[in-house]
């Protein structure tokens, strides 16, 4: 998978940075996924929720921060539409954001 908008990403994990080490692994295991429907994902990332419009919720770091994402399952690219702590997620909309 082609990531865009990596730059969330690096935000992320530049404060706090004990973030970094699980945003780092996700990004690496994405990278190299082909992920072609929402059943490739849940087959293995159990936790993760699938919304309307391709947006996928992953947990990181044991459900401490979330990570939304959009992902074109043809053109495998995934854009990363928002990275937080589990209270920011609260205050966001995860199927417009």
């Amino acid at each position: 998978m082609h990531i865009i908008t990596r730059q969330k990403l690096l935000a992320c994990w530049m404060e706090p940075p004990d973030v970094e080490d699980a945003l780092k692994a996700w990004e690496k295991e994405a990278e190299h996924a082909h992920w072609k429907s929402p059943v490739d994902i849940k087959a293995r990332y159990r936790s993760a929720d699938i919304l309307l419009g391709n947006r996928v919720v992953f947990n990181i770091k044991g459900k401490h921060y979330r990570l939304v994402v959009k992902i074109h399952y043809n053109t495998e690219i995934v854009y990363i539409r928002f990275v937080g702590t589990h209270e920011e997620y609260n205050r966001i909309n995860a199927e417009i954001i």
